[in-house]
């Protein structure tokens, strides 16, 4: 039986959500955390996001605001995205060809949710650097 904590909002959807999700025995297919979040949960999908909700953006513009990226890992973000139909690609005629990046209505969507998320992780890192030291020297 799951136990979620309660008192937590959403807490009763999180259970019927995951209730559903084991009729279907996580099937990767039906289940939105493997088949979605997981995209969000790696390493540059977030701070890509972020930064495409200011204005569109050049590859080069993306690659220059996430310095530690690299080019073939901003490659495979930014297609994933387009794939998911969370970011559009426009490749304008000029030579050489240039192309922009931007989210899409269903991209713009998922800002709400993921304010709350990006607003905790900064809000809570240091708690967490903390959790991870004690945990390490233990």
């Amino acid at each position: 039986m799951t136990r979620l904590r309660r008192g937590y909002r959403g807490a009763d959807r999180l259970k019927e959500l995951l209730e559903s999700w084991r009729a279907l025995k996580f099937d990767p297919d039906k289940c939105p955390v493997r088949s979605l979040l997981a995209q969000l949960g790696d390493k540059w999908t977030i701070l890509v996001l972020i930064i495409l909700s200011e204005q569109p953006r050049r590859f080069s513009e993306i690659g220059r605001e996430i310095p530690d990226i690299s080019k073939r890992m901003l490659t495979e973000t930014l297609r994933e995205l387009e794939r998911n139909g969370l970011v559009a690609r426009t490749v304008f005629p000029t030579k050489p060809p240039s192309v922009e990046y931007c989210l899409t209505d269903l991209g713009g969507s998922l800002l709400q949710p993921l304010v709350g998320l990006v607003v905790w992780a900064n809000e809570n890192l240091d708690r967490v650097e903390a959790t991870r030291s004690q945990f390490d020297q233990a």
